[in-house]
C-alpha cells in the first residue's frame, strides 16, 4: 500500500519563544541554540518520501511553512504546551489552504490532554499520545483510525480515544531507521548549534525512558515512562560508525537519552566500542556515577556531561524526588574534575520549597561545583507532572498555559512568600553570580588565548548573553502575566 504524501513538521517559531526544556525545539535561548527534531525523524523514516521539515533553524517564516505544507496530504505537527497556540495558528492556515489534509499533532500536550487539544481546533484531525513512531506511520499508510492505537481523533464531530499502544521493546528500538540517515537526507547540520557542545554538532538517541522520578521533568511522566528501553551498543556503533561520512564537519555526538548513564555496564560498553572511532562525544547524566565508568567513558571519547543539579537546597531536592543527595554529587563532581571530564550544570529556579535564602543556597552551591557551564532555568509545570498538580492544587501557578502565548517568557509559578518576577529577576543575577567570579574569568580568558577559535566563540556567546539579559530586563516591563 502506498503511503499518503507526508509532511513531519516543526512549525515556525516567533519572537522570544522559549519554552524551556519541555518544549518543542526552541528558538531562543541564553546564546544561539538549535536542538534536532529527532522525534519527528523517526516517523519520517519509517515513511517513504516522507519530508522532515524543522522550521524554525533553516528561517522558514509562517507564510513560507504554510505554502510548502499546503501540498501535503498528512502533516504531523510537533508541539508542546507553551507553543499549542501559535501551533494551532500554524495549522489552521494549512487546513484553510487546503482542507483536505489531515492534521496531526504530537508530542507532551497532546498526550497529557488529547481531548483539550482537539477541542481547541477543528483544524486538527488527530491527537498521538506518547510515542507516536509507529501510529504516525499507520496513518499515513492509510490504516483505520479506529484500529491504530495510541490516538485520539476527530471523526463526523466525534472525538474518540483509542487505548494506549505498548511502549517500544529494545528489539523494536534496534529496528528503528536511522535518524542521522534523516538527518542527512532532510537537514542542514550546520544550523543545529548546543552552546555546551563543539559545533558543529549532531545528536541522537541510545534509548529512551528514565528510571529517575523527578516530579517536574515532562518527558518520562508523560511521553516515555520510567523504563530505561536502550538500543543495543552494536547498533549503536553502527550509526555512529557511519556518521563521519554524512557530517563531515562534525566536532561532537551529543547523546540526548534523559539519563545515558543510567545502565553503567551499557554506557561503559559504548564507550569501549566507540574509542577506536576517535569521535568526541557528550551525554546527560545523573550526579551519581561512579568513578570506574566514568573514566571509561572518558577514556572513550567522553568530553562533557550535561548534568542535573537543580538546586543547592536538600530540601528542595527531596521536594522534586530528584534522588541524588548533594554529597553525593560533590563527590561525582570531584571525580570528573580530576579525570577532565567538563560539566555543564543545570539549575532550576523556582521549584517547590523555593525560597530567597535557597535561591543564594543554589548560587553558592553553583559555584562550588564550578562547572565549565551553567543553564539556569525556571520552574515549569507542564501538564501531566506532579510539579503541575502541585502547582496548581496550591494555587501557586501564576499563568494558565492555555491562556499565555509569550512561549513562558516570564515564571509561571509564584509561592506566597516569593513571587513570579522575584523568581524571574533571580536567573540574571545567577547567572552573573556564577560567570562574572574572578576565577572563571581568568579560566576564561586563559582559553581565549589558547585558541583563536575558541576566542571567537566565547566572545560571540558573551554577547549574545548580554543582550538575552537586556531583553530579559525589558520583559519585566511588559504587560503583567494573565493570571491563572
Amino acid at each position: 500500500m502506498d503511503a499518503m504524501k507526508t509532511l513531519f513538521l516543526n512549525p515556525p517559531s516567533y519572537d522570544d519563544f522559549d519554552g524551556g526544556a519541555g518544549s518543542r525545539y526552541q528558538a531562543t535561548r541564553e546564546v544561539w541554540s538549535f536542538w534536532y527534531p529527532t522525534w519527528l525523524a523517526y516517523p519520517a523514516g519509517l515513511v517513504p518520501q516522507a519530508r522532515l521539515l524543522d522550521a524554525p533553524p533553516h528561517g522558514y517564516t509562517p507564510e513560507q511553512t504554510v505554502a510548502e505544507a499546503k501540498n501535503y496530504e498528512f502533516v504531523v505537527v510537533h508541539t508542546s504546551t507553551p507553543s499549542l497556540k501559535r501551533d494551532i495558528r500554524t495549522a489552521e492556515a494549512i487546513k484553510a489552504a487546503n482542507p483536505d489534509c489531515i492534521i496531526a499533532f504530537v508530542g507532551g500536550h497532546p498526550t497529557a490532554r488529547p481531548e483539550e487539544t482537539l477541542q481547541l481546533s477543528e483544524a486538527i484531525d488527530i491527537a498521538a499520545r506518547k510515542e507516536f513512531d509507529y501510529s504516525m506511520a499507520e496513518v499515513a499508510f492509510g490504516k483505520e483510525w479506529k484500529t491504530i492505537g495510541g490516538i485520539s481523533y476527530r471523526r463526523n464531530g466525534t472525538i474518540h480515544h483509542n487505548p494506549d499502544r505498548p511502549v517500544l521493546t529494545n528489539e523494536e528500538l534496534d529496528r528503528l531507521p536511522f535518524v542521522t540517515e534523516v538527518y542527512e537526507k532532510n537537514l542542514d547540520y550546520l544550523k543545529y548549534n548546543s552552546p555546551y557542545c563543539q559545533y558543529p554538532y549532531v545528536s541522537m538517541y541510545t534509548g529512551r525512558g528514565c528510571p529517575a522520578r523527578c516530579t517536574f521533568c515532562l518527558w518520562p511522566q508523560v511521553t516515555q515512562g520510567h523504563r530505561y528501553r536502550v538500543r543495543s551498543p552494536e547498533n549503536v556503533y553502527e550509526e555512529v560508525a557511519a556518521m563521519r561520512a554524512k557530517f563531515p564537519k562534525m566536532k561532537e555526538l551529543f547523546f540526548d537519552d534523559d539519563t545515558f548513564t543510567a545502565d553503567p555496564a551499557r554506557a561503559r560498553k559504548i564507550a569501549q566500542l566507540l574509542k577506536p572511532l576517535g569521535i568526541t562525544w557528550s551525554t546527560n547524566s545523573r550526579a551519581n556515577v561512579d568513578y570506574e565508568t566514568l573514566k571509561v567513558m572518558k577514556e572513550g571519547g567522553l568530553r562533557l556531561l550535561v548534568v542535573g543539579y537543580e538546586s543547592g537546597n536538600a530540601e528542595i531536592l527531596k521536594n522534586i524526588k530528584k534522588g541524588v543527595r548533594l554529597e553525593r554529587a560533590r563527590r561525582f563532581t570531584r571525580d570528573c574534575h580530576e579525570l577532565g571530564i567538563l560539566i555543564h550544570g543545570t539549575f532550576i529556579l523556582g521549584l517547590p520549597g523555593e525560597t530567597r535564602e535557597t535561591i543564594e543556597e543554589s548560587m553558592r552551591f553553583a559555584q562550588e561545583m564550578d562547572c565549565e557551564t551553567i543553564q539556569v532555568s525556571l520552574a515549569s509545570p507542564y501538564p501531566g507532572t506532579e510539579l503541575f498538580e502541585y502547582v496548581t492544587n496550591h494555587g501557586y501557578l501564576a499563568v494558565d498555559p492555555l491562556l499565555d502565548e509569550a512561549g513562558y517568557q516570564k515564571c509561571t509559578v509564584q509561592y506566597p512568600h516569593l513571587s513570579a518576577d522575584e523568581i524571574y529577576r533571580s536567573v540574571e543575577r545567577f547567572y552573573r553570580s556564577f560567570y562574572f567570579r574572578p576565577r572563571y574569568i581568568f579560566k576564561s580568558v586563559r582559553k581565549m588565548l589558547s585558541s583563536s577559535e575558541e576566542c571567537k566563540r566565547l566572545l560571540k556567546e558573551g554577547m549574545q548573553f548580554l543582550s538575552t539579559m537586556r531583553q530579559r530586563r525589558v520583559q519585566l516591563q511588559r504587560p503583567t502575566m494573565t493570571q491563572a
